[in-house]
This record gives C-alpha cells, sequence and structure tokens, in this order.
C-alpha cells in the first residue's frame, strides 16, 4: 500500500513538473519582440490602451499627451532625480536589482505590510510597454522575461531614454515633454533641478501627487532627491566619438655617415681614390681580416679513438697566437691582411688587437709592413 501511494505522488509530480515547463515555454513564445525598439519609438503602450478603456468605461473621453523626444532633449537633472528615485543601481545591474529585492522583503515582514518595491527602471519599461499594473504571479513572471530581453537587445542608455518618454506623469500624461509642458510649461531640456525632483517624486503615483500643485508630501521628497541628486551621473547627451588610433611615432632619419680624415683618408701614392658611393646603394661588405682560429689545421684523433684527453680549443689557440707571434701570420696570409686593410679607407691608422683567443693587426696604407722584413 505504501509504494503505491509514493507511485501516485512520484507520477503527480512528474505531470506537474512537465505541465510548468510547457507552461513557461508557452509563455516565452507568446513574449513581444523588443528589437524594434532600438531604432523606432512606441506609438502608443499598454498602460496607454489600459487607461482609454478606464475612460471610457466612467464615461470620459479619454485624453493623451504623448511626445517622444531624443534621449539629448531631456533636462539632465531629470535623468539624475528618476535614477535617484527609482533605480540607484541602474548602471550596475542587468535588469535585476537583487539587493533591492532582499531589502524590501526584509521591510514588508517587518511591517507586515507591502511599503516598498524592487522593481527596476528595466522593469518598470517592461510594465508600462507591455503589461498592466496587477500584481498577480504570472504578470510578474512576464515582466522579468521581457526584462532580460530588453537588457540583452539595448543599450542603459536607450532604455532610460524610453522609460523617459513613456512613464505616467499624471491624467493622460505619458513621457517627459508632455510633463513638463503640462506642469510647467517649459520643455523637458529646459527643466531645473527642483522642478526635476518634482517630476521624479510623483512617479510613484502620478495619477494623485500633481507637481504643479505639490502637497506635503511630495515636497518632502523633492528635498530628499535634490540631496542625493549629485551620487549619480548619466551618461553625455551625446556619444564620444569613436577613438582614433595614435600615429606611429616618426622613425628620425639615420644621420649621414662622417667621412674619414686624416692619413686614412688619403689613397697611397700611385692609386686613385674610389669613386663615392651612388645614392642609394648598399653599402660596401666589411673585408675579411684573418685570425689565427681561420688557419687550417690537422684534424684531432677523438677521445674515443685513442683514450687520451682531447685539449680545448682555448688551449689550441693560445698555442697558435704564441706561434703566430714567433714566426709571423701563416704562410701566404700577410700580403691579403694589407691588401684587405688598405681597401677600407674609413680604418683607424693603427688598430692593434690582441685577445686571448686571437691576434689582429692593421697596417694602414703608406706605412712600412714590418713583418716582411
Amino acid at each position: 500500500m505504501r509504494h503505491r501511494t509514493r507511485s501516485r505522488w512520484f507520477r503527480w509530480a512528474l505531470l506537474a513538473a512537465c505541465a510548468g515547463f510547457w507552461y513557461l515555454a508557452w509563455v516565452y513564445l507568446t513574449l513581444p519582440d523588443v528589437r524594434p525598439l532600438a531604432t523606432t519609438p512606441p506609438a502608443e503602450t499598454a498602460f496607454m490602451r489600459l487607461r482609454a478603456r478606464e475612460a471610457r468605461r466612467a464615461a470620459r473621453i479619454p485624453t493623451r499627451r504623448y511626445q517622444f523626444v531624443p534621449y539629448a532633449r531631456i533636462s539632465g537633472h531629470l535623468k539624475r532625480a528618476v535614477i535617484v528615485t527609482e533605480d540607484s543601481a541602474f548602471w550596475q545591474h542587468e535588469g535585476v536589482d537583487l539587493d533591492a529585492i532582499r531589502d524590501s522583503i526584509e521591510v514588508n515582514l517587518e511591517r507586515m505590510e507591502f511599503v516598498r518595491g524592487a522593481s527596476t527602471i528595466t522593469q518598470q519599461l517592461a510594465k508600462n510597454l507591455y503589461l498592466s499594473p496587477s500584481k498577480n504571479p504570472v504578470r510578474k513572471l512576464r515582466e522579468l522575461m521581457i526584462t532580460r530581453k530588453l537588457e540583452a537587445a539595448l543599450p542603459k542608455r536607450r532604455i532610460l531614454e524610453l522609460y523617459l518618454n513613456v512613464i505616467e506623469w499624471g491624467d493622460g500624461i505619458y513621457g517627459a515633454e508632455a510633463a513638463a509642458r503640462a506642469h510647467f510649461r517649459t520643455s523637458a531640456a529646459a527643466l531645473s533641478a527642483p522642478q526635476a525632483a518634482l517630476l521624479a517624486g510623483a512617479i510613484i503615483n502620478p495619477r494623485v501627487l500633481d507637481p504643479s500643485r505639490p502637497p506635503g508630501r511630495l515636497l518632502r521628497r523633492q528635498r530628499m532627491i535634490l540631496r542625493r541628486m549629485g551620487r549619480v551621473t548619466p551618461p553625455a547627451d551625446v556619444p564620444p566619438p569613436s577613438a582614433v588610433a595614435p600615429a606611429a611615432p616618426a622613425v628620425p632619419a639615420e644621420p649621414p655617415a662622417a667621412e674619414p680624415s686624416g692619413p686614412a683618408a688619403q689613397p697611397p701614392p700611385g692609386e686613385e681614390a674610389p669613386p663615392p658611393p651612388a645614392a642609394g646603394a648598399p653599402p660596401p661588405a666589411t673585408a675579411r681580416v684573418h685570425r689565427a682560429q681561420d688557419s687550417p689545421r690537422r684534424a684531432r684523433p677523438s677521445v674515443a679513438r685513442t683514450g687520451r684527453h682531447r685539449p680545448s680549443r682555448f688551449c689550441h689557440a693560445r698555442d697558435t697566437s704564441r706561434r703566430s707571434r714567433r714566426s709571423g701570420p701563416p704562410r701566404g696570409s700577410g700580403s691579403r691582411t694589407v691588401a684587405t686593410a688598405r681597401a677600407v679607407a674609413a680604418w683607424p691608422p693603427a688598430v692593434t688587437s690582441t685577445s686571448r683567443s686571437s691576434r689582429v693587426t692593421v697596417v694602414p696604407p703608406g706605412a712600412p709592413d714590418r713583418r716582411a722584413t
């Protein structure tokens, strides 16, 4: 009997899970397409249609004041006041402010009544555009899904622009431009900080709080908003120009080579000076100076063959250097060294470089070759 009861509960739970999944899929597939809002302002909203139906049911003629204006034609004071009042973390969250939800739950549980909400500007925009002000869970679920779609399809600047142009600011008054002209007889771009604070404070209940004749509650909210307005900075009215890649630094031209002077620059007697190189011609090849290591030497047997330790190349080079100091350079290399040294006119007159592994002697033009004697 107990096994049958468990099986029955399992079937009901599985059926409920399947029904919930299909219901969520149906809700998601019936959500509106928010992508056209990126370039096209809405002609009307769900709240406008709702207020028109309510007016007709009350035997009144529905009125509507609505004029969409671009972001640059809305006062910066109003942008700051609205962000401070409705969603101070607007630039940080992705449509849903979890910290605000937690604080709202704590406050409402302490007072045992609904006194504080946690809707962000994006959530309020979704509600105004497509939903109703009812508080049932299905409407809240659709609001969250539309909020995510708005955040994914639109930048924050566009979301704030749409919100300021469609929210309700009185009976039949929608948007910042209509509210500024109806309550203060000015444009949305010319709103002052006190006027913007009054409009932002009236968003909580726009059909009761009149900014043109503010009650005491609205005046208290105005003072609170004015104190907080300096804490946020809305984005610039005009988007910054695209960053231009910095120009590459100019490569300085190489300085011209100094012309040789002194005895090394004079050609030897009986020879003509070589012609100057043509412009753009490649530089002459560097003359090769004979070193003691370049002389051919007999290959030595390896340690594997003889069993003896093979001397290092440094010891061999030192021995060769000593032998060259005793008997001069290898056979047939003295004349080649003098000829190659005379071909390079820019060399210093007498350069002698003696190192541990080699000895190089350069004879300047016209000097007697002491090694030939």
